[in-house]
């Protein structure tokens, strides 16, 4: 049995993975306020999309990889292998919108939104254990049953309680504290997961797979990226209660044209 770390650089990583969650959340929230607005079926499935990629794609995918930089295992280098690491973003994203679709593209049911929460939630919870099925060490992990219920639990429940918060969120106050806790959820639910792990085997470093180190500069650019085009997107755009107002406006002077055409 080796030892495992899960903060080799202290706090760093999990501040830094806990920012990514809060800011990934903050965006998918925004973009899905905009949908509530658009009557167009296909830009109301555009703006879930893209706060499927912000919230599946950064607020989680990414905060499980930077968490990631913190865990090491004594006398194991750990290596990625990176088709299984991209399908896991995927698969990320994927669930976050299958869930959104679920619950805001139809009148709000109870049903629904337990439906895409526990869609949403397995979907989270199965690219985390996709994540940790893309390392390579020399030695083989094993995964508490207590540690892996508990995370598809949490899962499950965060991923209901976001769905509800992308229905019933209102403003920026709201939206900045329903950020802060799904932050705190998803973190949660990474960290769960990673306390029942144990490591056995021979020390050395494995045949396969690459470096997190070689990983790294991607990662933070495709991140970093990704997280300034929806800042620009979504900043950039009218806010849901703009959008209403506009659509008041629009409605009243086409009243009174037709008022005082007759």
């Amino acid at each position: 049995m080796h030892e495992v770390h899960h903060f080799s650089y202290g706090a760093v990583t999990p501040l830094i993975a806990y920012l990514a969650a809060v800011v990934g959340s903050a965006c998918g929230l925004s973009a899905v306020s905009r949908s509530r607005v658009d009557a167009s079926w296909k830009v109301r499935s555009a703006w879930l999309w893209l706060g499927a990629t912000a919230i599946g794609g950064t607020g989680i995918w990414v905060m499980h990889f930077v968490a990631m930089l913190g865990f090491t295992v004594d006398g194991m280098p750990i290596y990625y292998d990176v088709p299984l690491t991209v399908a896991s973003a995927a698969v990320a994203v994927v669930v976050v919108s299958i869930g959104l679709h679920l619950v805001m593209m139809a009148r709000y049911q109870l049903g629904r939104l337990v439906a895409g929460g526990v869609i949403a939630g397995l979907g989270v919870a199965g690219m985390h254990y996709m994540g940790m099925a893309a390392m390579r060490m020399n030695g083989e992990m094993h995964y508490s049953p207590v540690s892996v219920v508990l995370a598809v639990t949490i899962a499950v429940v965060a991923a209901t309680v976001a769905l509800w918060l992308c229905v019933h969120a209102r403003g920026g106050t709201m939206l900045t504290v329903s950020a802060l806790v799904m932050g705190v959820a998803v973190a949660g639910m990474h960290y769960t997961g990673m306390w029942g792990i144990s490591v056995t085997g021979q020390t050395g470093a494995p045949e396969a797979g690459v470096p997190m180190i070689d990983l790294l500069g991607a990662l933070l650019l495709g991140a970093g990226g990704t997280v300034l085009l929806l800042v620009f997107i979504v900043v950039g755009s009218r806010t849901e209660s703009e959008r209403r107002r506009y659509e008041s406006f629009r409605e009243r002077v086409a009243d009174e044209r037709v008022a005082d055409a007759s």
